[in-house]
């Protein structure tokens, strides 16, 4: 790979235009934008030839592919030069808000206290932990800010204590591909082991001897999570034992550590199905035991208690699904006992185990619920809760023996909260009100409701929105409409210090629980993925069309944004209805979707088969076709759009959006602006620091602001 001076040589030497300019205004019509060359490259499949002449643009070394780049990021410097002023600013503000010197709240594991904390100015966290009580002296485990000197992009992750409290194993990358070194700490003496582990997901468990450490290794490849190796402490990684292989190429792998502390568990999953292995932790050397035989389109995990584990399933058509009971001596699935039945209207989303209590996660409407029972049914309530546009989650509850509940409330209005909850005496302490620093924040500035539109199908959508209370809602109200619409991932109302900055200068905040999420249970996702997915399409354009024709904006004032699969969104709805959007913002967008499923050595495409569908099945290579971005663009006119990503991205490759603004840049007819900016130091969640990750949205808003001409 090139660092910043190889780059800065290829940028000179392989550049093929000139900016003439010496004064920017807001037109930069005399700019040149970037033109990628075009090299024929017929695709054939199913008896059709698709021709994709920027194919070449996936070749990350090609230095003309890296010329290419740094001339985009050239060009969108160039346009947006009067804007860096105003990037600043909001940068600044942004940065104002968040106390510097943060620390988590604490949490109890094992007889020690854990803290996650920041200091000012620094980007990175430091993670430290006191002896028996907060009044101990403070044992710093890992300082990020000092391990990150040296590197461009730096992340820590899967910090796993041992039983002993005397090691932790952490993953560190340093390239941004989610590749993880592997390393152990001595925390008593501060000694990094020699033990180096490459490749891998970062995440490992200790088994009970404080010696044996299970981990997953990842294809160097596909990057896929296939394999679970394991690791005696003082030995080379060279002599690790592979303790399982998910052969399977559409499944992935991983391995944890039961609440309870007994169990050991690998698990394998791809989006509609599930498999477990169980080994008790104090038998390290023992033999994984299958929990019950991977069936198609049955999903399910597992949490232990006593002598039992609970499953939660879809089994039985258990569409949102159930809690069952399964004896730790016996548990295939046709032994398990049902413990909560089915609800059409209820998803059951998760549970927490505790010694004399479960707590339930579920979802109602859209709406969360926190469902507090004794385990022998004396005492069953709900926690309450007022608001349409909240975010309440079980937060971290290691300790197993306790009454304490800890979850987490915020909504679009109102700062999050950590709070622990007596589930005996339902009192509760709030430990954390997030702090919104500057002066200027008042709740009662804001206002959230939830609206629903109505879909082409008949579907009711419901959408979260917020807005400053002096922001009229009329035709010249700017909106900016966000959602993701993938995997049967839910984007709950959340309170965002960064989102003021719009707020505050009169935009409105549209968040579209769409189809291909799970807001309105299982169902709402089923409508929303493979021969359905373009019903997530669809209702984001209806979602838009309401908020037009109820008059709370216009398509002068109306913008779109979403990363990743909210990226294919943003592809699809520009392809789809360009005339309805002022902008868009596409992040890390999913876009070259035929392609990409066809290509099985980049990563997560075999695991996604059961989303999109395999290209190599006609029907399924029809429909993607039908709404692939990069293949659905046409001579017509666009909204203006910016467009991201990062040269090491390993979940959406960067040439994704590459080919697809090259392919705009060639057939669009309107004179927008189309922006493409890389960060060629990092993957898909962009900048790695605390504070500069503010910059990439500093530049985002800096676009919607310049656009509405707020700037």
């Amino acid at each position: 790979m090139f660092n910043k001076a190889e780059r800065s040589i290829i940028f000179l030497g392989y550049a093929t235009f000139a900016i003439s300019c010496t004064q920017q205004n807001k037109n930069m019509t005399d700019i040149s934008a970037p033109v990628a060359k075009k090299i024929r490259k017929e695709l054939v499949a199913h008896d059709e030839v698709r021709i994709d002449d920027y194919y070449w643009l996936n070749e990350r070394d090609n230095k003309e592919v890296i010329a290419h780049l740094e001339q985009e990021n050239a060009y969108y410097s160039q346009l947006t030069q009067h804007t860096k002023d105003s990037q600043e600013e909001l940068f600044k503000e942004m940065k104002s808000r968040i106390k510097e010197d943060d620390s988590s709240v604490p949490y109890k594991r094992n007889g020690y206290w854990y803290v996650t904390r920041y200091e000012t100015g620094k980007e990175y966290p430091i993670y430290s932990r006191f002896k028996g009580s907060l009044d101990a002296p403070e044992e710093i485990m890992f300082n990020g800010n000092e391990m990150a000197t040296g590197h461009e992009y730096f992340n820590i992750g899967g910090i796993s204590i041992s039983p002993d409290n005397k090691l932790a194993a952490f993953g560190v990358d340093t390239v941004s591909r989610r590749q993880y070194t592997l390393r152990i700490k001595n925390l008593e003496t501060g000694e990094i082991y020699d033990d180096t582990i490459d490749n891998t997901t970062g995440g490992s468990v200790w088994a009970d001897d404080n010696r044996t450490l299970f981990y997953v290794k990842k294809d160097t490849v596909t990057l896929r999570a296939d394999k679970i190796l394991k690791h005696k402490l003082g030995t080379s990684s060279s002599s690790d034992i592979e303790v399982f292989h998910e052969q399977d190429e559409t499944f992935g792998t991983y391995v944890y550590k039961t609440k309870s502390k007994k169990y050991i568990v690998i698990g394998s999953y791809s989006t509609l199905t599930s498999e477990f292995r169980t080994l008790r932790a104090d038998e390290p050397d023992g033999e994984f035991k299958i929990f019950s035989p991977r069936e198609r389109g049955l999903e399910y995990s597992i949490v232990h208690y006593k002598d039992a584990f609970y499953v939660l399933t879809n089994k039985d058509k258990a569409t949102n699904f159930k809690l069952m009971r399964a004896n730790e001596e016996d548990t295939s699935s046709e032994k398990w006992e049902e413990f909560i039945p089915h609800r059409e209207d209820v998803l059951l989303e998760d549970i927490e185990i505790f010694k004399d209590y479960y707590v339930l996660s579920e979802r109602e409407n859209g709406l969360n619920r926190i469902k507090i029972t004794r385990w022998d049914n004396s005492n069953v309530y709900y926690l309450p809760f007022d608001s349409e546009t909240y975010t309440a989650y079980v937060s971290r509850n290691p300790e197993f023996d306790t009454d304490t509940l800890r979850f987490g409330y915020n909504s679009l209005t109102t700062p999050s909260s950590i709070i622990d909850f007596n589930m005996k005496t339902k009192g509760k302490e709030v430990k954390k009100e997030q702090e919104v620093l500057g002066g200027r924040f008042q709740k009662e500035n804001y206002l959230e409701k939830r609206i629903w539109a109505d879909a082409k199908d008949g579907a009711k959508i419901p959408m979260s929105i917020v807005y400053h209370k002096d922001t009229p809602l009329n035709r010249d109200t700017p909106i900016l409409q966000y959602a993701y619409g993938s995997y049967g991932v839910t984007l709950d109302p959340n309170f965002s210090t960064v989102r003021l900055s719009l707020l505050d200068r009169g935009f409105v905040f549209a968040l579209a629980h769409i189809r291909g999420g799970e807001y309105l249970g299982r169902p709402w996702y089923e409508d929303g993925k493979l021969l359905k997915k373009k019903n997530t399409f669809t209702d984001f354009i209806d979602c838009s069309r309401y908020l037009i024709e109820k008059g709370y904006t216009s398509p002068d004032h109306l913008y779109a944004m979403g990363g990743s699969a909210g990226g294919l969104l943003m592809g699809a709805v520009a392809n789809m209805a360009p005339e309805l959007y002022k902008g868009i913002v596409a992040q890390v967008p999913f876009v070259d979707v035929i392609t990409t499923m066809f290509d099985d050595s980049i990563p997560l495409t075999t695991g996604e088969y059961d989303e999109w569908g395999n290209p190599n099945e006609r029907e399924y290579y029809d429909y993607m076709k039908s709404y692939s971005p990069y293949d659905n663009v046409e001579a017509k006119a666009y909204p203006n759009m910016l467009v991201t990503t990062g040269l090491h991205d390993s979940q959406v490759q960067y040439f994704e959006p590459a080919k697809w603004v090259a392919k705009l840049r060639e057939l669009k007819t309107d004179d927008n602006l189309l922006l493409f900016n890389i960060n060629m130091d990092a993957g898909h969640g962009g900048a790695s620091g605390r504070f500069e990750a503010l910059r990439e949205t500093a530049k985002e808003y800096a676009f919607l602001l310049d656009l509405e001409g707020k700037i």
